[in-house]
């Protein structure tokens, strides 16, 4: 339900949530360690940068932190970032139709009770909620 775009970034801002605090990680490294192609990462971080989420600097000691505090970063405003038409409901079983209540398909009900659940899950959950759950394994990789 989700795009490849917005995987990546909940990834990477998981990550620069983990950092101590007043760190920086250089975006190849980022790259490195989330497995994330460097070039899409860059636009990542770019869109990331310009909504206000992370901080870049430049130089000996630079790279990107995090902005705002991970637990004030609700998942629904990353996916809404990079996800604008997230709320238009086309009807499972044709992607030209939109499904209302007054006009529904076979599937909406039940259709409408996934994306409700979907999106109270993103409206509740803080980035917080992910970095406490940032592990590594034993080669020191993100998983």
């Amino acid at each position: 339900m989700l795009s490849v775009t917005v995987q990546h970034a909940f990834k990477a801002l998981s990550m620069l949530a983990g950092l101590p605090e007043g760190s920086y990680i250089l975006g190849r490294d980022l790259a490195k360690q989330s497995n994330i192609p460097a070039n899409y990462l860059a636009k990542i971080l770019w869109t990331l940068g310009g909504a206000g989420f992370i901080d870049a600097t430049r130089g000996s000691g630079g790279g990107y932190r995090l902005q705002r505090a991970p637990e004030t970063i609700r998942l629904v405003e990353i996916v809404d970032l990079f996800e604008r038409h997230r709320n238009n409901r086309t009807c499972i079983l044709d992607a030209a139709k939109t499904c209302t209540d007054v006009e529904t398909c076979p599937a909406h009900r039940a259709w409408r009770q996934v994306t409700e659940a979907m999106d109270h899950f993103l409206e509740t959950t803080t980035l917080a909620d992910f970095a406490a759950h940032h592990v590594s394994d034993d080669r020191g990789s993100s998983i």
